[in-house]
């Protein structure tokens, strides 16, 4: 099934790769072929691997997944896009569908707000061709050494997505929203590609909120980069809230210039199988970075977060926490890697990942690591998988407190560290209600969706 899948794309690449260009801006092109030779040498990844030992791919793209090569535009019902349960947090909303930015009319103002500021947003395509001197100094400058051949797939097939440059000593002070939805009456893959770039003293937080609207197998192969340049601000949310058909891979890549700060959070509440891979590059000298996320997950539901903290320089600090909460026959699994390079002195980095598995038909498998070549730091790193804590439950169980009710806030008291780093107040309530919701077995689908399965 692998190689027929491997191959069925290899034929398309060849077929279509006229088309794939045409509709593309040069820049774009610039890296497909060699991409794409590097995806038709690794395969998709396959347990046999040690980077995805506990997700093994071949399956999720062995479905005939349709792709909108020719970049037909799909009918979209503006009010049904506006749904999604993080709404009426005050943020800049605009929409990636599929993988091409949509700005309906009800986002056209905020675009305008923005683009008076300075930053140049909206559609990555687009600002290739018409700035192709910035947008050629970052994109693909992160990603064309990864061992991921999702990634190489996605530079081979990605023809736009989202595009952000904030100016020097630019500030936003409301958050942008993207909210990236699946929308097709077949099953669907969509490779999108989003670039990010701070400038000196800047700052900026970007939601990204993931949806699907029809009950159809969906695949989306996500790669975003993002620049933070020296002394920037940029925080980057990602909440998935999908059905049991929708596979997930995205690709994160950081990297930080000097003085610059860089909070990560991913929550993940509802998926089919998602993979998720964070690469941060602590580039130059006192950095800071908070890397945190969470997985709630039941039926068989399957997260894997796979991150890398590599410091490159000295004196940066970095602080990565996750956390999940499995029940039924979902499986987790977690591989965080710090990376201290040998003239990286005073490196201050701590790596913690703690689950609870609820039945014991979930499993989890986590793998922490580090790899330390200087002597002058601070550094640790834990994980630990149990059951929840039952004199914890009896405490509450003896006080009148039903037992659903108590496991609800003996679950909610566990992921409370993640949800707290949300620097994002209005968010921070609306996620917290959410988190609370799926416990309780409310939060079956997000609003913006019309199934869940």
């Amino acid at each position: 099934m692998a190689v027929n899948a491997e191959q069925s794309y290899i034929e398309i690449f060849n077929e279509f790769h006229q088309t794939l260009c045409s509709k593309s801006a040069p820049l774009l092109n610039q890296y497909r072929d060699a991409a794409f030779r590097s995806f038709e040498s690794a395969g998709f990844p396959t347990h046999r691997l040690e980077s995805h030992k506990y997700t093994d791919l071949t399956d999720a793209f062995a479905v005939n997944y349709g792709m909108n090569i020719n970049r037909v535009q799909f009918p979209v019902n503006s009010s049904d896009l506006i749904k999604c349960e993080v709404q009426g947090i005050n943020s800049y909303v605009f929409f990636l569908v599929n993988d091409s930015f949509y700005c309906p009319e009800f986002s056209k103002p905020a675009l305008d707000e923005l683009r008076s500021k300075g930053l140049l947003i909206g559609s990555l395509n687009e600002y290739a061709t018409t700035h192709p001197d910035l947008v050629g100094q970052y994109y693909n400058k992160m990603v064309h050494e990864n061992e991921d051949a999702t990634v190489s797939f996605n530079t081979a097939f990605a023809q736009d997505g989202f595009f952000l440059y904030v100016p020097k000593g630019v500030c936003v002070e409301k958050p942008i929203q993207i909210i990236s939805v699946m929308h097709s009456s077949v099953p669907t893959m969509a490779n999108a590609r989003n670039l990010i770039v701070l400038d000196e003293n800047s700052q900026a937080r970007v939601l990204v909120c993931a949806h699907t609207m029809e009950d159809v197998e969906f695949l989306s192969n996500r790669v975003t980069e993002v620049f933070v340049n020296r002394n920037a601000v940029y925080d980057h949310y990602k909440l998935e809230n999908t059905h049991s058909k929708s596979v997930s891979i995205g690709s994160l890549f950081i990297k930080q210039m000097g003085g610059s700060n860089v909070l990560v959070n991913d929550i993940t509440l509802h998926n089919g199988l998602t993979r998720n891979n964070v690469t941060i590059d602590l580039a130059e000298e006192h950095c800071e970075t908070l890397l945190c996320g969470m997985a709630v997950e039941d039926r068989k539901e399957h997260v894997d977060n796979t991150t890398f903290i590599n410091h490159l320089a000295p004196k940066c600090k970095s602080n990565e926490t996750y956390k999940y909460v499995l029940d039924g026959e979902s499986t987790g699994a977690f591989a965080g890697k710090i990376y201290v390079a040998p003239h990286a002195q005073k490196t201050e980095a701590y790596q913690v990942n703690r689950n609870v598995c609820m039945k014991t038909t979930a499993k989890m498998n986590t793998k922490p690591q580090l790899e330390i070549y200087a002597d002058d730091v601070k550094c640790s790193h834990g994980a630990s998988t149990g059951q929840m804590d039952d004199n914890a439950l009896f405490y509450l169980r003896s006080r009148g407190i039903p037992e659903t009710e108590a496991k609800m806030m003996l679950m909610y008291a566990f992921v409370n560290d993640v949800l707290e780093n949300v620097r994002i107040e209005a968010l921070k309530d609306k996620i917290k209600l959410l988190v609370e919701k799926r416990f309780r077995g409310e939060l079956s689908k997000c609003s913006g969706c019309n199934v869940c399965k």
